[in-house]
């Protein structure tokens, strides 16, 4: 479980209860302390679990919970038992006033829920007061919407948003004792969320971010952000065809990045399955890719991605002996990465200094930077290369096998505060939760090193930099019940946001495979259960994955055989490129289209995400890998003169040595002890060795 007319739940009098008669409930208010004492006792004599009822229930009630919450905190703290807490829940579902049939609709559906339930909330303009109403095909799902009808309705709609759900969890019903399973229990705060956004909705204008609703046989944008990413998800086959043929007859591989813009990728995708030497990948194994199709007899490679891309797959082959086949770039200018760039500035190389002077120290590197970058630091620290999905069992494994070590990690800051405010949080997580990410770990063990963990304060993404503070303000009041899903390099705002969903199993925060596995594995629980569902995913990373994304998802759709589960994908922006239904078509006008049939929402004037300023999830260095751009390299190949003209397309060269070694020999080192953590989960003995010497030869 994820996330009409007011009407409270009356409590009854205190006496033999006949076949007609339900247990009294705590009210929503009760005016005299007298009352509410007398209802707890007569709810334990109902339920046959009577004990002495607390002194003073409103001290049971955690801070930020609704002061009418205060009798049933203190009844469930009353029964004595998690079977009795259950039957008192299920006395609360027979109390839920109806629930019109008209409100049953995937609009009102509450995510993440393994059972069906809806929730809907409307505003009594005399009074201001809010009522609740909600319904479940389970019984238990709907015991914990009426305590929450119960709690809650009557309220004016500040009060229900500034609702804690810490009170839900004093009710006693997960734990060891408790009556519900952890993944239930959660759910209860789900709910929640999903009430306070349809509070929201009747007070305020909820922020439209764009998006794209994605079935098994189509594709239907909401915004001009999301349009453009949809549009080319089909690519056009006279271009896949253009594109095949050009790299075929010059033997040309391409090795991309997955943050392509989805009409770039979408045309790869096609024309990889006529042409093999086409891959589509994070960074750290483009260059590999690259010297498979060298060695397959490609005699040049064109790179998509940006400049440290071209150059590390321009060492590798010369690494492997391939300095004969070419490398080209899709632009004569820069195509620049500011966390790439970062790594190689005065600031981190003192950094760097800082950590090579420190005894026992490790430098925990982020695959997106330059193999420069990687073999400078390990010439003066011992350094492990790491990706966003592997970063923290890195670390904590890299603590495990040597206690007394420094982390310092690197260039990425956002992922470095991330990395820290998890560690922060797991040392005082149960022992439990911590043994579930690292079997030796403890709180205790946790709290340790955190001191000995440092990151680089001075290292952005310029994507990840627009998912701040007031994107995701925004994010919390639009979309608070939806799955929120955080890349480890986003700020803290957003991956704060989704780790407060993570621990309502609503929520992701890692690479962006785990984000794509995340929603696969909510949608094959979406699909295997026997009702409609629309899943709504909020992107928290680059806009690029979206093609991975509906590829996933309609696969799956199709295979199923179900045309009543969809899934929408959600664009944050920055505010001004939000769309409201004001800017909807007027109403008698017709929608705006597009061939094929697709639906567009107008965003603002400018464009969503048309820019940088626009506040698109999309990386501007990477928009310079055109379709047209790597077209126009393709037919200069090979060309005499034309690819004469291509000379200020070839990556930098790495001229230098480091250690005595070459840039590409050097840097692959700490990819090389990333690949034996990898496959062992172990730090290799050779690089424990380094950690311990180091400074002790060096000095």
């Amino acid at each position: 479980m994820a996330l009409c007319v007011s009407q409270s739940l009356s409590g009854r009098a205190c006496g033999r209860r006949s076949a007609s008669t339900r247990p009294s409930l705590p009210r929503a208010t009760f005016p005299r302390a007298a009352q509410r004492a007398r209802s707890l006792q007569c709810l334990a004599t109902a339920t046959g679990q009577a004990r002495p009822a607390p002194a003073a229930p409103a001290q049971l009630l955690p801070e930020g919970a609704p002061p009418a919450a205060a009798p049933i905190v203190a009844a469930f703290q009353a029964a004595a038992d998690g079977r009795a807490r259950l039957r008192l829940l299920l006395e609360y579902a027979k109390q839920l006033p109806p629930f019109p049939e008209e409100f049953k609709v995937v609009e009102n559906r509450v995510m993440g829920c393994s059972a069906q339930a809806w929730v809907h909330a409307s505003l009594d303009p005399a009074t201001g007061a809010v009522a609740l109403a909600a319904a479940s095909d389970s019984d238990v799902t709907a015991g914990l919407a009426g305590v929450l009808v119960a709690a809650l309705s009557g309220l004016r709609p500040a009060q229900i948003l500034d609702a804690d759900a810490a009170w839900l969890r004093a009710l006693g019903l997960s734990g060891a004792a408790g009556a519900l399973a952890p993944s239930r229990a959660a759910g209860f705060a789900n709910m929640l969320e999903a009430f306070k956004r349809r509070v929201r909705m009747l007070t305020a204008e909820l922020p439209r971010f764009p998006s794209l609703l994605i079935a098994g046989d189509r594709l239907e944008p909401q915004g001009a952000f999301a349009e453009a990413q949809a549009q080319f998800l089909r690519p056009d086959d006279a271009a896949v065809d253009a594109l095949a043929s050009a790299l075929r007859e010059k033997r040309i591989g391409v090795v991309a990045h997955f943050y392509m813009d989805p009409q770039v990728q979408g045309v790869l995708s096609a024309a990889a399955e006529r042409w093999p030497h086409v891959h589509i990948s994070d960074s750290l194994v483009m260059a590999d890719a690259a010297v498979k199709m060298a060695e397959a007899g490609c005699r040049a490679v064109a790179v998509l991605g940006v400049d440290f891309m071209s150059e590390n797959v321009r060492a590798i082959l010369d690494e492997a002996g391939h300095k004969d086949v070419q490398v080209y770039r899709m632009s004569s200018s820069p195509i620049g990465c500011s966390l790439a760039e970062a790594a190689e500035s005065d600031a981190y190389n003192a950094y760097l200094a800082e950590a090579g002077a420190t005894p026992t120290s490790l430098h925990v590197v982020y695959i997106n930077t330059s193999l420069l970058t990687k073999a400078t630091a390990n010439a003066l620290v011992p350094t492990i290369t790491c990706t966003s999905s592997n970063v923290v069992q890195t670390i904590l494994q890299a603590f495990a096998q040597v206690p007394d070590l420094t982390v310092w990690y690197g260039p990425d800051t956002y992922m470095g505060r991330n990395l820290a405010s998890l560690f922060t949080m797991l040392a005082d997580a149960p022992d439990a939760d911590v043994a579930a990410l690292h079997p030796a770990h403890t709180a205790a063990s946790v709290r340790a090193l955190l001191p000995r963990l440092r990151y680089f304060e001075n290292g952005t993404c310029i994507v990840h930099h627009i998912f701040g503070g007031e994107v995701c303000e925004l994010v919390r009041a639009g979309y608070g019940d939806a799955y929120l899903t955080a890349h480890f390099e986003v700020p803290g705002e957003m991956f704060g946001l989704a780790m407060e969903a993570k621990a309502r199993g609503m929520g992701c925060v890692g690479s962006t495979s785990n984000i794509l596995d995340f929603i696969t594995a909510k949608l094959k629980d979406a699909l295997a259960a026997p009702y409609p569902d629309r899943l709504q995913f909020v992107l928290g990373t680059e806009a690029g994955m979206i093609t991975s994304i509906v590829r996933r998802v309609q696969s799956m759709v199709k295979a199923s055989g179900r045309g009543d589960v969809e899934v929408e994908v959600v664009f944050p922006v920055a505010p001004q490129a939000i769309s409201t239904p004001k800017q909807a078509p007027a109403d008698g006008a017709a929608p705006l289209t597009l061939p094929g049939g697709l639906a567009v929402v107008p965003g603002p004037a400018g464009g969503e995400g048309c820019s940088l300023e626009g506040g698109c999830a999309a990386c501007p260095y990477m928009k310079m890998n055109t379709l047209d751009a790597l077209l126009r390299v393709c037919g200069r190949v090979g060309s005499g003169a034309g690819e004469a003209s291509l000379e200020a397309y070839r990556p930098r060269a790495y001229a230098q040595t480091v250690g005595g070694a070459s840039v590409a020999a050097a840097g692959c080192v700490s990819i090389l002890h990333m690949r034996d953590f990898t496959r062992t989960k172990q730090l290799s003995p050779a690089l424990v060795g380094d950690i311990r010497s180091r400074h002790a030869r060096e000095a």
